[in-house]
């Protein structure tokens, strides 16, 4: 899923001090195969020269809406007609306004407005800059017209506030846009996914739920739509937007959970139980706050249903993969739960190393053996196992 040879990539360059980080972009993509076509805003021209990026690609760069070596003048049309994808990198708090406004007033913001390509941005900019409520207005605004944003990410800035803003690194970039223009092994494919927390309500403002964050789900159903599948996220309470492309439904219960997906499995090809899901929930939740006592309150648990299990026991039903978050003896426990489950495949990783955090290190078990996915960003890992399924179908 990382092949780009013969693919055609215009590659945008906006003013930020990320722009630097363009030229090994560049090189990568050319060292892959690509053909690379660069266009950069006048700004961009003060951080990286085009005489960088034309030697690293290898073809003339284009700066400039009226430049007299495109066919009638029409660049903003011309350039991006036989691209196969268009990624700006960097991608700024001013250009990213632009696009969600529709503004062209330069060639490559024009050139994205008339573009047939799909669109990927990373952004880079300053912390407060991309936290600002307009920036991510127009943030939602672009995903929501289909846009596909690369990070931002967490780290040091160049102005050395830090925190989140910093641009993906070339590499990261690189492979999420070989995983878009790669093979398809899920086309056609109905992939259901679960992910995030559940919350089992003990009265009405207090409930019992865990640490979860939803990013390793929410990276699975990204890796599923980059291999052609059409994904449904059943969701518990995250602060995460889903990918582009996917279909989200919201649930806060394990009980919630267990309705969604099993409306929908019959229909499904391959369910990915990602979601930490409560194994109990309090059997008697008070429909009013409970005061506080002198002494000891005791809550009585019952458990709640097993998702996964319940999927797996269906008749003809899909292909299912567990996720398993263990404290101790992971090799054991890891491979118990994919026995008693009936699955063919089980992911698991130690519960104080992934939950809430942006890298995940995964061992997946199956008939063939133990097979490990060394640490890495979440998304990288979410390609790894989503090849690894996809090799397995057929032999189903």
């Amino acid at each position: 899923m990382t092949d780009v040879s013969g693919k055609k990539i215009l590659l945008g360059i906006t003013g930020g001090i990320a722009a630097y980080k363009t030229a090994e972009l560049t090189r990568l993509f050319v060292k892959a195969g690509a053909d690379v076509r660069v266009v950069m805003t006048e700004s961009a021209c003060r951080f990286i020269t085009p005489t960088t990026l034309q030697a690293l690609s290898g073809k003339a760069v284009f700066t400039d809406m009226w430049d007299p070596r495109v066919p009638d003048i029409m660049g903003h049309i011309e350039l991006s007609r036989d691209r196969d994808v268009i990624v700006v990198a960097p991608a700024t708090t001013d250009f990213l306004a632009k696009l969600a406004n529709g503004f062209g007033d330069d060639l490559l913001s024009t050139l994205c407005l008339a573009r047939r390509a799909p669109l990927m941005v990373a952004p880079a900019m300053n912390v407060e800059m991309w936290l600002n409520a307009a920036t991510q207005r127009n943030v939602e605004r672009l995903r929501t017209d289909g846009v596909v944003f690369l990070g931002p990410t967490e780290g040091d800035h160049a102005d050395r506030e830090g925190g989140m803003g910093r641009m993906l690194e070339p590499e990261e970039i690189f492979a999420a846009v070989a995983a878009t223009l790669g093979p398809k092994p899920f086309l056609k494919k109905k992939i259901l996914i679960t992910a995030g927390p559940t919350y089992e309500p003990i009265d009405t403002v207090r409930g019992i739920t865990n640490q979860s964050s939803g990013k390793m789900g929410y990276a699975v159903a990204q890796a599923a739509v980059e291999a052609g599948a059409e994904v449904t996220l059943v969701s518990g309470a995250t602060s995460l937007d889903a990918p582009a492309g996917v279909e989200r439904v919201d649930v806060l219960t394990a009980g919630e959970m267990h309705q969604a997906v099993m409306k929908r499995a019959r229909q499904a090809d391959v369910f990915i139980a990602v979601a930490a899901v409560a194994d109990y929930r309090p059997a008697d939740p008070k429909p009013h706050k409970i005061k506080r006592g002198n002494g000891h309150m005791n809550v009585e648990l019952e458990p709640n249903p097993d998702i996964l299990a319940d999927v797996a026991a269906l008749p003809k039903g899909p292909f299912c993969v567990g996720f398993a978050a263990e404290t101790e003896d992971l090799m054991v426990n890891a491979q118990a739960k994919r026995k008693k489950k009936g699955i063919p495949l089980l992911a698991a990783n130690l519960a104080h190393e992934t939950f809430g955090k942006d890298t995940n290190a995964l061992t997946l078990f199956d008939d063939g053996g133990v097979h490990q996915l060394e640490r890495a960003p979440k998304i990288v890992l979410a390609r790894q196992l989503v090849e690894h399924i996809a090799k397995m179908l057929p032999r189903r």
